[in-house]
């Protein structure tokens, strides 16, 4: 592919930052692009496929590793099994958060309850509960 495209042109065709562009190639998730005899960037069109596909990694919570494993996979015409794997070990990733951000809404929901707002905060139930562990809420 003939590489037409300046970094502010890559950046901007993918909605990211230059210094974005600059830190994936730092990382090795983008390959180091050719350069003009001045010396400015030139990305190809795969350069903008490779990118987007980060983006989208990212937007589902891939971390960076778990996406460099994803592009080494798909570089190297890697097993879709070896893909689903580590789908499935963020799947699990993201439910223990979710089970974690539901006990974090009911102790808060709880808390909210204990308190009419009314009065000095000195006899505020959250106030007190936040100073005492054992008025947490489970």
């Amino acid at each position: 592919m003939n590489p037409n495209m300046t970094i502010g042109k890559l950046a901007k065709a993918a909605d990211v930052a230059i210094d974005t562009v600059r830190y994936y190639e730092r990382q090795g998730l983008l390959p180091q692009p050719q350069r003009t005899t001045s010396g400015y960037r030139l990305y190809a069109e795969d350069s903008l496929r490779r990118l987007r596909f980060i983006r989208r990694a990212k937007a589902l919570g891939f971390q960076l590793n778990d996406i460099a494993s994803l592009l080494r996979l798909t570089d190297n015409d890697g097993a879709s099994a070896s893909v689903r794997a580590l789908t499935l070990q963020h799947l699990d990733v993201v439910n223990r958060k979710i089970e974690d951000l539901l006990s974090v809404r009911d102790a808060l929901q709880t808390l909210a309850a204990r308190c009419d707002g009314e009065g000095c905060i000195h006899h505020c139930p959250i106030i007190d509960a936040l100073n005492n562990e054992s008025g947490m809420p489970a």
